[in-house]
């Protein structure tokens, strides 16, 4: 069987200088596809556009700003033509904390990137992804969009809201040739997980045997999940959360 292509096509990718969404990118790249890499950080997205090639392009863009995302998109399609994917990847970081411990505007912030960041990066697209007959939007949810955490309130609920915002997208576009998935990964080897555990070392020891596989995961198998919702390989495919997270929900 040959591998998923992106050939021609044009993809844009937030939270591109993380390391689901530059594993993502590169992966993107390598299948063929013209890549926009947006991150709120605009060196790291450069570092990723840097690796990617010279049919990627590094934009700055706040995805809780409508029109960062606009003017984000806009870019995309002046400089590339068209859209064809779109990964809502963006995150940002969040302490652990029941709602007793977080503050208002920690909540609101979360969900006004986690949440809020994919519906207004995907409003922003759409419309010229109708215009080019169809695509893929993927949104980055999580294994704790569907089981929960200890003191883990605002993430999980808010990548639950992203499971559920790819199944109502997916009702809503499938007659214009839109496909909408989720994508969940499990504890993935990331910046986020020092954030959780201060080392990789302790991350491992602690979160890997939660995992039915015994480990973590590693960015590059999430994007090859993304790179299969991303092309024609799923085509039959949506309103689906597929979940890459080593059998941590399995028990």
């Amino acid at each position: 069987m040959s591998e998923p292509s992106l050939a021609g096509k044009t993809s844009i990718v937030t939270g591109a200088g993380g390391g689901i969404g530059q594993a993502i990118c590169l992966t993107f790249a390598r299948a063929g596809a013209k890549v926009a890499c947006l991150d709120i950080d605009l060196a790291a997205a450069e570092k990723t556009a840097a690796v990617c090639g010279t049919e990627a392009l590094a934009l700055r863009c706040d995805v809780s700003s409508e029109a960062e995302t606009r003017a984000a998109a806009a870019t995309s399609v002046s400089r590339f033509g068209a859209v064809h994917v779109l990964v809502n990847a963006a995150a940002t970081d969040d302490r652990n904390g029941t709602i007793l411990d977080i503050s208002a505007d920690e909540w609101s912030r979360v969900f006004a990137v986690n949440v809020t960041g994919a519906f207004l990066m995907s409003r922003a697209v759409l419309p010229t992804m109708i215009a080019a007959g169809g695509g893929s939007i993927i949104h980055i949810a999580s294994q704790l969009g569907r089981v929960a955490a200890p003191a883990r309130a605002a993430y999980c609920t808010s990548k639950g809201a992203i499971i559920q915002l790819a199944k109502a997208m997916a009702v809503d576009h499938a007659g214009q040739n839109i496909r909408v998935n989720a994508l969940s990964p499990g504890a993935v080897e990331t910046r986020r997980l020092l954030l959780r555990y201060g080392d990789m070392a302790r991350a491992r020891r602690v979160a890997g045997p939660k995992h039915l596989l015994n480990r973590l995961g590693e960015p590059e198998e999430i994007a090859q999940a993304a790179l299969f919702l991303a092309s024609d390989a799923a085509s039959f495919m949506t309103g689906a959360d597929m979940l890459v997270d080593g059998g941590y929900t399995t028990i």
